[in-house]
Order: structure tokens, then C-alpha cells, then sequence
């Protein structure tokens, strides 16, 4: 690894920042304390909901960590598809007997604001997701010591990374569960990512900076291939999210080893953007209508997604999963850490000495 990511972390292994709950003070405190480098996920929070959590963070463990922060959004929705969506949705808000919510709350995530936050009292790195920031900003970050990291899917936004002034890159293939954090949103485009073995050889050879590969990695022995292709770390999300200090819900942990599930997909229909999860009924009847409105649709349907959490159905949930989830191992996150640590050092053995086991 780059001397800036030894000094973050003893292992190549970064939890994922998973948004909704499952990156908790708790998840990444016990990844930090192990030896990887824990995220928070700041986003859909408040500036004083994310402070909170890095003050209780801060509390559990004096190793560095991460908060992650979504990058605001253009107003690209159009309003008359995300009105059709909600009539589309009428009879969910009917059957879960909650109310749609407010397309409108929103689109910045309460982004300067955290900015400010972060700036004023640093923490050990930030990465960001759904675009860029301007270079004034990663020059602020670098003038307070934080570490930066921006989330790229294709050659083209790398290097726009790098040209802005990003210590390092999360490199997202198209594997990888949850959103895609593609800078800028186009339904032209949309299943045409490109798988991230592939996409971190060639934005290595795109750019100069430092390479944290992520998407559908849950073994040791699949984060020695990406190191090999180019990569100082590998990123996982939802090799975590079944830890029992992750924050998700109970359900959605159960649903990622469950034979009811049997594939992911990428859909618009929880959030109006497109996200990697288990396939299931709501994905499945709504989909195929769902506009590119992100947040408007994330905050539409927001109220039907708890209501469904709260009635124990999984098939009204957004169960975010990345295409390995069935290797998902319930194993707490410290162990998790140092169990991948001993793969990969077997699988680097194992190439070393030309064994085939």
C-alpha cells in the first residue's frame, strides 16, 4: 500500500460506507480496532446527525476511520414522471397503510453543511460518492490533514478525480451492491458498467494515484486479484452488512444467505438511481416503471420501506447486495477483518510458491 493508506490502516481492507443504517459507530469501530479502515455513512443524515456519530466513534476507538458524503445532486427529475410514480405507488402506500412521502425534501444531502463540520474538526479521511468535488474543496481537506477518496465507475471519472486533487480513488465495478456511484446520472447508460477486475486495469493505467477497488469482493483470495490488477486496498460492504455490529436490519441480513433470494439486479425502484440489490416483489412489480429521479423517488418511497421493515416483509424492503452476498459469513467484524487478512496472505502464498490449492 501508499505510505498515506499504511498509515490508515495495517490491512488492505476498507469497510464500505453503507448509507440507512448498517455503517454504525459500533460496525466501524470493530473494523478500525481490527486493523482495516471502518467508514461512517453520512449520507441521509444531518451535519449534527453525522457529528453525533463521530463523536460516539470517537468514543469506541482512537484508530483512524472514514466518513463517507453524497455529492449534491442537479435537478434533472422530471416532475410529471415522478407524479406518475407516485400513482404507480398508491396502492403499496394503500397495503402498508403508510403515507408516500415528500419528493421534494431535498436534493444537497445537507452537503455544506457537513463540509463545514469536517473542516472545522477533522477526521482521518472522507470519501465521496455520486460525483466530484471542486478542487478548492479537496484543497481544504488537504490543508486540515484529512485523506480524500473519490468514488469513480469508468476511466473518464478518474482521471476528472485526480485532476481535482483526490488523494485516492474507490474504484466501483459494476458487482458491487448498492448504488452506483456514477458523477453523473443517465439512463442511457444504465447495466453498463464495467466489472471491476477490468475497470481497476484500466484506470490504472489512466492514473497515478493511489487505487481502493470495491464491488462483489467477499473473500481474501478476491482481494488478492484486484491488488494484482492494480489496487493498494479493496473496499467491502456487503461482506459486512451481516456482522452483528453492522446497523442493518435484521431482515435484510437474513435475506443475503437466504434460497428465496437466488440473484441481485440493478434497479431505480427504491431510489430513483441506480442501486444493486436482492431481487424481490416490489423490485420486480415496480421497476420497470421507475423514473430517474434521484432522491425525489428515494424520499417517495422512504415511508413504504420502513413500513415494510416494521411488518417484517423483505419484499417491500430495499435489501442492498452485491452479486457475492450468498458468501456473506455471520461472523463478527474484528474476525471478519483478520480472517480476510489470513486469506489473503494465503493467496498471495499460494502465487508465490506456485500452488494451485
Amino acid at each position: 500500500m501508499s505510505s498515506a493508506l499504511t498509515d490508515l490502516c495495517r490491512y488492505p481492507i476498507v469497510q464500505a460506507p453503507m448509507a440507512g443504517g448498517a455503517s454504525c459507530p459500533q460496525l466501524v469501530a470493530a473494523v478500525s480496532e481490527a486493523g482495516g479502515l471502518g467508514f461512517l455513512a453520512a449520507g441521509y443524515k444531518t451535519a449534527d446527525g453525522m457529528y453525533n456519530e463521530i463523536k460516539q466513534l470517537r468514543g469506541l476507538t482512537g484508530q483512524p476511520f472514514g466518513v463517507n458524503l453524497f455529492m449534491p445532486q442537479p435537478a434533472l427529475a422530471d416532475p410529471s414522471a415522478v407524479e406518475v410514480y407516485r400513482h404507480q405507488l398508491a396502492g403499496e402506500a394503500a397495503w402498508y397503510e403508510t403515507p408516500l412521502g415528500d419528493p421534494d425534501t431535498g436534493g444537497d444531502d445537507n452537503y455544506d453543511a457537513k463540509l463545514a463540520v469536517l473542516l472545522d474538526d477533522p477526521v482521518p479521511a472522507v470519501s465521496f460518492t455520486f460525483g466530484c468535488p471542486t478542487r478548492d474543496t479537496l484543497d481544504a481537506f488537504a490543508g486540515v490533514g484529512t485523506y480524500t477518496v473519490v468514488t469513480v465507475t469508468t476511466p473518464e471519472e478518474a482521471q476528472t478525480a485526480q485532476w481535482a486533487g483526490a488523494d485516492a480513488l474507490c474504484v466501483q465495478g459494476i458487482e458491487a451492491g448498492g448504488h452506483q456511484s456514477t458523477h453523473r446520472d443517465d439512463p442511457q447508460t444504465d447495466g453498463t458498467g464495467i466489472g471491476l477486475l477490468s475497470l481497476v486495469s484500466q484506470v490504472r493505467e489512466t492514473v497515478q494515484i493511489p487505487i481502493v477497488a470495491t464491488g462483489g469482493l467477499m473473500r481474501g483470495s478476491q482481494i488478492a486479484a484486484v491488488l494484482a490488477a492494480g489496487a493498494e486496498a479493496a473496499q467491502l460492504g456487503t461482506a459486512f452488512l451481516v456482522c452483528p455490529e453492522s446497523g442493518a436490519n435484521p431482515l435484510h441480513k437474513q435475506a443475503l444467505t437466504n434460497p428465496l433470494f437466488v440473484r441481485t439486479a440493478l434497479t431505480r425502484v427504491f431510489s430513483g438511481r441506480p442501486a444493486r440489490g436482492l431481487v424481490n416483489r416490489f423490485m420486480r412489480e415496480h421497476g420497470p416503471y421507475a423514473p430517474a429521479a434521484y432522491p425525489q423517488v428515494h424520499y417517495l418511497t422512504a415511508g413504504l420501506r420502513k413500513a415494510a421493515a416494521k411488518a417484517g416483509d423483505a419484499q417491500g424492503m430495499a435489501l442492498w447486495a452485491g452479486q457475492g452476498h450468498r458468501m456473506a459469513r455471520e461472523l463478527p467484524a474484528g474476525r471478519l477483518v483478520r480472517l480476510l487478512a489470513e486469506e489473503l496472505d494465503a493467496a498471495r502464498t499460494a502465487v508465490s510458491t506456485g500452488s494451485t490449492q
